[in-house]
């Protein structure tokens, strides 16, 4: 499981890092060479993208809300501190919706990469208010190719995650623990009876997205893949 090491994975939220497992190690063959994973912040997928790679490179800016395991800090919405051409693969995964500019950081990634190399971000869409006040956008498809697109990359592909029903299970977790409140005794006793929904939901929501047969109009969030010219 890529994402065991992951802070935020939990009893009522593990789904949407499964379905994360699985889109990164689809793209396996995009890590080669020197990675730049570009807002890394406690690094979680360090030893995963460690093995696919010759070199793992961190980036993050000191303003983190989380600890961060960064070989170079640096804000991501200014010019990077590094050489052109040096990478062969950037990853960014939750990133792009924090960032102020997020064009100036996938210029800065097309800059850094080298011809030929692969970037692969990750953005959430229909998902909460997170880590505010550094929580700026939420981007369609359309959004999302047009944006690579202008920075310079080619071969453009955009991957929603989920369909509807697991949109809105997720949804509906994230809401509910918003009611888990109280005195540690109502707390705890809330969160039991919650767990079981939480857990029977993600088992049957990717079952139900069998039925949503254009995943994109109502995914919690997309990958995207595309590659330097």
């Amino acid at each position: 499981m890529i994402s065991r090491h992951h802070a935020n994975r939990q009893a009522h939220n593990w789904l949407v890092y499964d379905i994360g497992d699985r889109f990164l190690e689809q793209f396996v063959p995009l890590y080669k060479g020197v990675l730049y994973d570009l807002g890394a912040g406690e690094a979680p997928y360090r030893e995963f993208f460690t093995r696919h790679s010759d070199k793992y490179v961190t980036v993050d800016w000191s303003g983190s809300q989380h600890p961060i395991q960064a070989d170079i800090v640096a804000d991501l919405n200014e010019p990077l501190p590094v050489a052109s051409g040096v990478a062969d693969t950037v990853v960014s995964l939750s990133v792009l919706e924090h960032l102020r500019e997020p064009g100036r950081m996938l210029a800065e990634a097309h800059r850094i990469l080298r011809p030929g190399g692969a970037i692969v971000l990750q953005v959430p869409w229909q998902w909460w208010v997170h880590e505010a006040p550094h929580d700026f956008y939420r981007y369609t498809p359309y959004a999302l190719e047009h944006l690579l697109r202008t920075a310079g990359f080619v071969d453009v592909t955009v991957h929603p995650q989920a369909g509807f029903f697991t949109t809105m299970t997720l949804k509906a977790n994230y809401f509910s623990c918003r009611l888990v409140r109280g005195p540690a005794p109502v707390r705890l006793l809330l969160r039991a009876v919650f767990s079981v929904f939480w857990f029977a939901g993600q088992k049957l929501a990717p079952l139900l997205d069998r039925l949503d047969d254009d995943w994109a109009l109502e995914a919690c969030g997309y990958y995207v893949t595309a590659r330097r010219n």
